[in-house]
């Protein structure tokens, strides 16, 4: 089974233009999320797909591969599915530009343990653990069933706990993995009733009751996308490389 790793990586951003550019360190964030993604073996290949020369320039520079897309693809899976024309694969995994932090073995928790063929299309879950989190309509709320099906993803409360109070609420963690019809199914179809009013674009496929598969993590991510983000990644960043949990040398 070959697995490509795509790294989207925008530089038009409302609150932080050039983010994937960030100096973190003294590297571009683009650098610490690409090193951390190329130490999963399951890769067999990573490509950052963006839309802009200056990111292009600093991939080279870092001697990271990267491919030049679209400046106007309305979501990220339009820009997966670009990169899957191009390059031939089984399964395509989605790695967040904008998330240093993210570990390799949480990356990886999205790549399902078969081979797979015909549709398929899954991403990662975890749990709330503040109420003030929660309740931020930028963090995607995620209801599935037992199976750990997706049924809704919305930004408001859900489910309601009317019944029962034991329920852990669930956000979506922006790691996807797609086989190449998923991406086609895609693209072919146009932006659903649910999807417009939201603004989520993975409902394209539960509107089209086609399965979406979760998988918990209890990793918590720290997203940049706001210069406070970016500092606050700095901090923690640097003082994982003053004790040592960090190689800085080495990707």
């Amino acid at each position: 089974m070959k697995v490509i790793g795509i790294i989207p990586a925008r530089y038009q951003s409302t609150r932080l233009e050039g983010k994937p550019l960030a100096d973190i360190c003294g590297k571009p964030m683009i650098w610490w999320v690409y090193r951390q993604a190329a130490q999963a073996k399951e890769f067999d290949r990573i490509v950052v797909a963006t839309d802009d020369r200056r990111i292009m320039d600093a991939c080279e520079k870092c001697e990271i591969e990267a491919v030049m897309t679209s400046a106007n693809h309305h979501t990220h899976i339009n820009r997966l599915h670009e990169v899957s024309q191009n390059i031939d694969a089984d399964l395509y995994v989605c790695v967040c530009g904008d998330e240093p932090l993210t570990k390799m073995q949480t990356i990886i928790k999205v790549i399902p343990q078969e081979d797979q063929s015909g549709f398929f299309m899954q991403t990662l879950m975890r749990e709330f653990s503040d109420p003030a989190e929660a309740l931020d309509p930028s963090n995607i709320k995620v209801v599935a069933n037992a199976q750990n099906d997706c049924l809704l993803l919305t930004r408001s409360m859900a489910p309601f706990p009317y019944k029962s109070l034991s329920y852990k609420f669930k956000k979506l963690v922006g790691i996807e993995c797609y086989s190449r019809s998923a991406l086609e199914f895609f693209v072919e179809h146009p932006v659903g009733f649910l999807e417009k009013i939201e603004d989520i674009a993975l409902l394209r496929f539960v509107e089209n009751h086609k399965p979406v598969k979760l998988v918990l993590t209890s990793e918590h991510q720290l997203g940049v996308d706001t210069p406070k983000d970016l500092e606050r990644v700095r901090e923690i960043m640097q003082s994982m490389i003053d004790k040592g949990e960090l190689d800085y040398a080495k990707i």
